[in-house]
């Protein structure tokens, strides 16, 4: 697995998103992380990449819970988008519209979800039409990965909404608000 380099991560215009701060973030407004024991293992302007153990997250199997690994996907996915927009200064409520998630083996440790962005021209075009109409839409993936192995990936349509009260990190690493939601 190719990691992301950096600890935190800066797009042009705002503080960047240190790894402690994303992950406070996360488990202050979406207890779910917490208690999956989700840990940010790095954040970087094009890549967020996050981690889980096995044990809370344990189905009858002794494998994850297929529940479990698609929120770890959709929470890197969702975070990438969260630490992009933040740092590029813009406020705005970030929802996933709908997903699909493909569970290539099972997973019987820590896993990893990582999310990179893919096709930077995508992200000029969801900042552009979230300027312009205050209401934009990107396509986002997540890989799953176990012991350096792919294992599962998400493809993912999140909804941006300009101006509406969404979650942020303040300053100093305070969680604001909390945004995650269903559109």
């Amino acid at each position: 697995m190719s990691r992301p380099a950096a600890a935190s991560a800066q797009a042009g215009g705002g503080a960047p998103v240190q790894a402690a701060e994303l992950e406070h973030y996360l488990h202050a407004h979406l207890p779910l992380s917490r208690a999956m024991g989700v840990s940010v293992v790095a954040v970087a302007a094009h890549c967020i990449e996050l981690r889980a153990p096995l044990g809370p997250n344990i189905n009858h199997h002794e494998t994850v819970f297929g529940g479990s690994a698609s929120a770890l996907a959709i929470l890197a996915a969702w975070s990438l988008l969260h630490v992009r927009l933040r740092a590029a200064g813009i406020g705005a409520r970030l929802v996933i519209q709908r997903n699909a998630m493909e569970y290539e083996q099972p997973i019987t440790g820590e896993f990893h979800a990582r999310s990179c962005l893919e096709h930077p021209e995508a992200w000029r075009r969801f900042t552009a039409m979230l300027a312009r109409r205050g209401k934009a839409r990107i396509r986002v993936s997540a890989v799953l990965e176990y012991q350096g192995r792919r294992v599962g990936a998400l493809a993912g349509e999140f909804v941006a909404l300009r101006g509406a009260p969404g979650g942020d990190i303040g300053q100093r690493g305070t969680a604001v608000r909390a945004s995650p939601e269903r559109a």
